[in-house]
């Protein structure tokens, strides 16, 4: 999916291009619009648990001002992503097979009347879809399903993002923002990066924003807080099952993460392995990987870059290592902390503590990602760079990697 800011800031226009010119763009209005709606609790059996949403007392925690009383949201129709008066183009893309569907995609987001939405075209042309987009949301991917592994993707996924990486290239807007959600996120980042080298190596993204959420959500429950007490949450790594969310950096209501909690047992095990495996959990529940958590964790990654970080805080996106001040191997895309002006850019967070646990979990993801990254360009042909690593005890070495060789 691609999207392009209208330079006018009001139109007058109300109707929709319903061209037989989309991805999954509907996830990304309607997931935040039902995120703000109030829905009475479900009725269950009493014998009935659910351990995922509360604590002990099966009451979840509210968000309270200073003076004790219920905050109260404003009603919102509509995702305001770059602003409440900034119109929106959506051109997305499909397949020959999707495209049927994709045009009952374009009807629904006709018929939901969202304020700021001028234009939807739908194509199958990268080369039309991607013409002058300034933010680009590579979704389309095949899915995961019940048992699979990323690895198992690699072969099947791989050419998509060369082949998008080379027509964002050719025709995208020159400074455009590119969000990889199609998994393995990292590796088909950094593919389409390769592909594309008019475009600023520090414009892609891969997103971890859905781990960082649920990482957030796990500490919360556990602290017995509304979510949004939780800051200055990491993820290091990958979308994977090897990730590592970082409580050592992390904050509840200002305080460090092992302050709070003490159970520090249940921060390296229980926690570090829900937030890793919360994807596969849920696929085994209902089958299929997640949607409505993931189209609300694709607008708040776009909503950190285009808003300025609140002050001390920071948020987690995959990004390019070249210059990191971690030691991380360069020549990858790995989940880092960011912080942003609002602007669309990003810095590295620079005052990020590592103990022994930290920097030897973070080192087998580093080298975990290094040996996929490895696998997927030899196995695919998708590209040719060098892989140079050092630091975080994975060893010192480099790889050549492309034309089907490694030395």
């Amino acid at each position: 999916m691609a999207m392009t800011e209208l330079s006018t800031p009001k139109t007058t226009s109300p109707f929709l291009h319903s061209s037989s010119r989309l991805s999954l763009s509907s996830k990304l209005h309607l997931s935040n619009q039902f995120r703000h709606l109030l829905l009475p609790p479900l009725h269950t059996a009493p014998s009935s648990k659910i351990s995922c949403s509360v604590s002990q007392n099966n009451q979840a925690p509210v968000a309270v001002q200073d003076n004790g009383s219920v905050k109260t949201k404003k009603e919102c129709y509509g995702v305001f992503l770059f602003g409440p008066d900034q119109p929106i183009a959506l051109k997305l893309l499909g397949s020959e097979r999707s495209i049927q569907a994709l045009e009952g995609v374009a009807m629904e987001l006709e018929d939901s009347l969202f304020p700021l939405l001028r234009e939807v075209d739908i194509g199958t042309d990268p080369y039309e879809v991607f013409q002058d987009v300034e933010w680009a949301l590579l979704i389309g991917a095949k899915p995961r399903g019940p048992g699979m592994e990323r690895a198992a993707l690699l072969d099947i996924n791989g050419q998509i993002f060369a082949e998008q990486g080379k027509a964002l290239n050719a025709v995208a807007s020159p400074n455009v923002k590119v969000l990889v959600v199609g998994n393995p996120c990292n590796t088909n980042a950094l593919i389409c990066l390769k592909n594309a080298p008019n475009i600023p190596a520090k414009n892609f993204h891969a997103l971890t924003r859905l781990d960082e959420n649920r990482a957030k959500c796990q500490l919360a429950l556990k602290a017995g807080v509304f979510y949004d007490k939780v800051s200055n949450m990491t993820i290091w790594g990958n979308h994977s099952t090897t990730q590592v969310p970082d409580f050592l950096n992390a904050r509840i209501n200002g305080r460090p993460v092992k302050e709070v909690i003490t159970d520090h047992k249940w921060l390296e095990d229980g926690f570090t392995e829900s937030v890793q495996k919360r994807g596969g959990l849920l696929i085994q529940k209902w089958g299929r990987s997640s949607a409505a958590s993931t189209a609300v964790s694709i607008v708040d990654a776009i909503k950190s870059l285009v808003t300025p970080t609140p002050e001390g805080d920071w948020f987690s996106t995959g990004v390019y290592t070249n210059g990191n001040p971690y030691g991380i191997a360069e020549d990858l895309v790995f989940s880092m902390p960011c912080r942003s002006k609002g602007d669309g850019d990003y810095e590295l967070v620079k005052d990020v503590e590592f103990d022994d646990y930290l920097r030897n979990r973070i080192a087998k993801e580093l080298a975990f990602e290094i040996l996929l990254l490895v696998l997927h360009v030899f196995l695919l042909d998708v590209g040719e760079f060098e892989l140079a690593f050092e630091g975080f005890e994975t060893g010192v070495g480099i790889f050549h990697v492309g034309r089907g060789e490694i030395y």
